[in-house]
């Protein structure tokens, strides 16, 4: 049993991080620019086959991850000159109608572009083993994803809590009419931030295409997750985006994989294997409404 939950609780960390790729430029973009961005997990699916595309190209995984954040960066950059400058001065409904016609555009596009059935995207050679840790195998692959989150989690707090472009974000997560005031270039700083943040949606899409489906719909899933953990965290906050996602992958995966197993003690084996699955499932909305009655504004917002 003890295997059992450092093996999830390790799933959970891998997941945790992989989510915290896709809230924090979720979180940058809801809190700084004010905009409700559905088409966030879009960027990812879109990511992913990006990824897997260009690595049976270059029959290279890191070649294709590469490219495939390069491009995604670029489509980042072109919608948001094209069409979310447009919809920064929309209220929240223009918004939402505008970036779930996304979602339906980018779903058939790949559609088009790539076939109905499921990319295929392999992880590289090296890495396809396990590695023993403290007495149990875990597979290398996800050691190396949790460790890129955390390298990433890393420069993330060190640019956004430590230099100027940060304390310039901070500023206009704030408040953005003073820093305009001030001289910024609010405009760029938008721009950048997007470009940023689907640079991370092509990230974590392609770390996680060998593990999940690259498959049309891939981002709609892990969107709904992606606005829970800002909510708990706090909308604009990147550490607020950190913690949240941590507990949200840790308590999903070990939901998850333990409690149909608590269920059998008191349940028939049916029951257990029907309800088990279902109380995970609600489980994460749960600890939301829970965190919100007590920090209705989230862990760490960022205006506080």
């Amino acid at each position: 049993m003890t295997q059992l939950v450092l093996e999830q609780a390790l799933n959970g960390l891998q997941f945790g991080l992989m989510l915290f790729l896709l809230a924090a430029g979720l979180t940058l973009v809801f809190g700084i620019m004010d905009c409700i961005n559905l088409a966030h997990g879009s960027l990812y699916m879109v990511g992913a086959y990006f990824v897997a595309a260009a690595a049976q190209a270059a029959d290279s995984f890191w070649l294709g991850l590469g490219a495939g954040i390069a491009g995604t960066a670029v489509l980042g950059l072109l919608l948001e000159l094209s069409l979310f400058r447009q919809l920064y001065r929309r209220d929240h409904l223009s918004q939402v109608l505008a970036t779930f016609a996304l979602i339906l555009i980018a779903n058939e596009s790949v559609r088009l572009i790539w076939g109905p059935a499921p990319l295929l995207l392999n992880p590289p050679a090296a890495l396809s083993g396990p590695v023993e840790i403290a007495g149990f195998f875990y597979p290398a692959y996800r050691l190396v994803i949790i460790g890129v989150g955390l390298v990433v989690a890393a420069l993330l707090y060190l640019l956004v809590a430590k230099s100027r472009i940060g304390m310039w974000v901070r500023a206009g997560a704030a408040n953005r009419e003073m820093t305009e005031a001030l001289g910024i270039n609010v405009r760029g700083l938008f721009t950048a931030v997007f470009v940023f943040g689907a640079a991370l949606c092509a990230l974590a899409g392609g770390l996680l295409g060998p593990l999940l489906a690259v498959q049309v719909g891939m981002g709609e899933s892990v969107l709904i997750l992606a606005f829970v953990v800002i909510i708990i965290g706090g909308i604009g906050s990147i550490r607020g985006a950190l913690v949240g996602a941590l507990i949200v992958g840790t308590v999903d995966t070990l939901g998850r994989a333990l409690l149909p197993t608590l269920l059998r003690a008191t349940l028939p084996a049916d029951a257990a294997a029907t309800l088990g699955p279902a109380l995970a499932s609600i489980l994460i909305y749960l600890l939301m409404a829970a965190i919100l009655f007590f920090k209705p504004q989230g862990l760490f917002p960022a205006r506080a």
